[in-house]
């Protein structure tokens, strides 16, 4: 109990129910070209509808990279993704008749939106030529909200599409896009859409408007004209002063697959800065948009409230490299997001695309080297260049032996021998696509159903989704070439399908380690009893505090033996290893021995055929 200087009494609790935690195994790790979203900053993804909508479908520029990301996904529902860009990236800028883009801009946040000055208020939250198709529609004033036409309709041809106003046409009262309410008292107001304005060049108080129209009017007699602005039925009302209201749409539908679809709505936010709404939230245009849009910035340029600003079509965005062309410093930037493990909890690096460097090695070098061998937590899934495999005229073999060896030698990365042919159904096509998205799935899937130190391989846990057929389905004397050079062999047998018929790593020489399962294993451990071990910094190295951490370490070992992960093991703790030296370095020291399981590789079946009078006891063992 603590000193006390006067008498009383003292309360205090002592915990002793710390436990080995359980450490989740399935998250995924990559970064690619993509046309869409967060450029330099990790996102969780949870579904491949998430992957599109958030960093847009896949294109000719980017589909094995794509796919790459959604195979995984369709095991598990946790990857963390970063999206490069390389040369030749900008995002869309707005730009209208009154506003015009003067620039190209690349900008990845709010901070350097801002600080853009590209002559528009707005600007595409992301780079990408997806940004081009949408617009943003802004509604400042009451009279831009819904306003009578001033003029005289003379004439509006029966059954046709064209209408002839006389009197005074401002720009005010008529642009691109609005929607025109044409009707008298019989029939009511008809909606057109208004797609061009033509001054007539005889008598310029004169224009003539294009409408769409689905409806015929039967005469002109006591027509009248409203215009409103086109979205003026998705907010309540007119803005009121210093207030007004932005819709972002999907004007080509690019986007959204649906031309004209509306993507966001903001309504009454304010032109002033210290404009707060009931809740005290900031009303103010550049904070509502920065804090919710998926899709636009607003920039630096000051929003002017009149009604010159009205449509707003975005144009300028550029994707920029593509898969195949971004350089391996724009991809490792990418990567480099994931090295800390305090900073992100992450078990399964995926490749993607091979490429640069020798043999195409170079991503894939970087990956394990400043990647899974500087955390030692994770795992790389590497997949050997597509040119090694698709429509390869020399020996497929060869090749991809090749590229193993220029690989670095560890136990943590995995190499499987190629691409599948699969349907994408984005763009109505089949593609070739890496298997490493597939075959970390496959670890996914064998966490979920049975447990890390179980191999993802062969016929019970390794049948792979989404394929039509290989592009290489090795047979045995291949399979034999490949194993031993630590490369796992995908194939598809008859009745079987397509399966990972190998569990080797990358480490290069005979060890429990040369096994996914037996690395996997003790990454699990490792993560468990490291993070269970904190609980005994700055305790004193005493019996208590080692009885403690072999309390702790027993029963977690315990179950993991139970669930078949390991044969035996032994917890040592004591002042064998916690000498007096070690104690005065102010260290502690557990020493953990462990006998992993081990997965079947090879399977001998001896059928031997003996006499009729033979016992059987007389000759098993034997042979």
């Amino acid at each position: 109990m603590p000193f006390q200087v006067s008498p009383g009494v003292n309360v205090s609790e002592i915990d002793l129910t710390t436990v080995i935690p359980s450490v989740s195994t399935t998250e995924g790790a990559f970064a690619g070209v993509f046309r869409w979203g967060p450029v330099l900053e990790r996102t969780l993804v949870d579904s491949e509808i998430t992957l599109a909508n958030r960093f847009g479908k896949p294109t000719s520029d980017n589909a094995e990279t794509f796919f790459t990301a959604a195979d995984f996904l369709s095991y598990g529902n946790k990857l963390f993704l970063t999206r490069v860009v390389g040369t030749g990236a900008w995002n869309a800028v707005g730009s209208s008749a009154n506003n015009a883009s003067s620039a190209n801009a690349l900008v990845y946040s709010e901070e350097s939106a801002l600080e853009t000055q590209v002559g528009s208020d707005f600007i595409a939250r992301w780079p990408g030529a997806l940004g081009n198709s949408m617009e943003v529609s802004v509604c400042a004033t009451a009279d831009v909200y819904e306003s009578d036409i001033t003029a005289t309709i003379s004439d509006l041809e029966i059954g046709g599409s064209t209408a002839t106003f006389t009197g005074t046409i401002s720009a005010a009262e008529i642009i691109n896009g609005d929607i025109i309410h044409i009707g008298n008292e019989d029939i009511g107001y008809q909606e057109l859409l208004v797609e061009s304005i033509v001054e007539d060049s005889a008598d310029p108080n004169i224009s003539v408007l294009t409408f769409s129209s689905k409806y015929r009017l039967a005469d002109n007699t006591g027509l009248f004209a409203k215009r409103r602005w086109r979205h003026f039925n998705r907010v309540n009302g007119a803005p009121r002063e210093n207030e007004f209201h932005v819709v972002v749409e999907d004007l080509l539908g690019k986007i959204s697959d649906i031309p004209g679809a509306v993507m966001e709505v903001w309504e009454g936010m304010s032109v002033l800065p210290t404009s707060r709404g009931e809740e005290g939230e900031s009303k103010y245009y550049k904070d509502v948009i920065a804090q919710s849009s998926n899709w636009i910035w607003a920039t630096e340029a000051n929003l002017s409230t009149g009604t010159a600003i009205r449509y707003e079509k975005f144009t300028g965005g550029a994707d920029g490299d593509s898969e195949s062309s971004i350089s391996l410093s724009k991809l490792a930037k990418g990567y480099d997001l994931f090295i800390s493990p305090e900073d992100i909890d992450i078990s399964l690096v995926l490749q993607g695309r091979a490429g640069h460097g020798t043999n195409d090695t170079g991503l894939a070098n970087y990956i394990i080297d400043n990647v899974c061998e500087v955390r030692k937590d994770c795992v790389a899934f590497i997949s050997p260049a597509r040119t090694d495999v698709v429509n390869y005229s020399g020996s497929r073999t060869d090749a991809v032996v090749q590229f193993r060896n220029d690989l670095s030698s560890t136990s943590y990365a995995v190499l499987d021998c190629g691409y599948k042919y699969r349907y994408d159904k984005y763009n109505d096509v089949y593609r070739y696509t890496p298997l490493n998205g597939d075959i970390a799935g496959l670890a996914v899937r064998t966490d979920n159903i049975r447990d890390p130190w179980f191999s993802p391989a062969g016929y019970n846990r390794g049948v792979i989704k989404n394929v039509v057929k290989l592009a290489w389905n090795p047979n045995k004397a291949q399979r034999d070439i490949l194993y031993k050079a630590d490369v796992n062999p995908v194939i598809t047998q008859p009745g079987s399908g397509t399966l990972l018929f190998g569990d080797k790593t990358l480490l290069g020489r005979p060890s429990a380690f040369d096994r996914l399962n037996v690395r996997r294993l003790f990454i699990t451990l490792e993560k468990a009893i490291a993070i269970a071990s904190k609980s005994t910094l700055f305790e004193f190295n005493d019996e208590f505090t080692r009885a403690a951490f072999r309390n702790l370490v027993e029963p977690f070992l315990r179950d993991v033996q139970g669930r078949r992960g390991i044969y035996d093991f032994r917890v040592v703790c004591d002042t064998t290893n916690n000498t007096p030296e070690i104690i005065d370095r102010n260290e502690f020291v557990g020493d953990i021995y462990v006998k992993p399981a081990k997965s079947i590789n090879f399977i001998q079946l001896n059928f031997v055929a003996v006499r009729t009078g033979v016992e059987f006891d007389e000759i098993v063992g034997q042979f």
